[in-house]
């Protein structure tokens, strides 16, 4: 596994949100940030506080135009599940090969 090198364009990704509706990194050009944040599995103590730090700084990141996803190698149905039951404010994307996760070095 290797790190993307400080400076280049970041990987590309096609991932499913949990709605199973196709999210891509092409679809942020234009954004001035873009937040991708990666966790084990949803639904365990780390990764809610993590969630839901993000989602209760929602407003913040939306002033900075900045859009956050999370990615994990959980199917969607499982991230359709944590979202509801975390009122999450933002798309997680589904990684369950870890191909994504991989391209980050993570």
């Amino acid at each position: 596994m290797t790190f993307p090198k400080i400076g280049n364009i970041a990987p590309a990704f096609s991932l499913k949100n949990q709605d199973e509706k196709l999210v891509c990194l092409k679809d942020f050009k234009g954004k001035k940030n873009l937040v991708l944040y990666f966790y084990p599995k949803a639904s365990t103590p780390g990764c809610t506080t993590q969630a839901c730090g993000i989602r209760d700084a929602f407003v913040e990141f939306k002033n900075m135009d900045t859009v956050v996803l999370g990615v994990s190698p959980d199917a969607p149905a499982k991230l359709t599940k944590f979202i509801q039951k975390q009122s999450l404010n933002f798309d997680l994307l589904s990684d369950e090969d870890h191909a994504i996760a991989d391209k980050y070095g993570v």
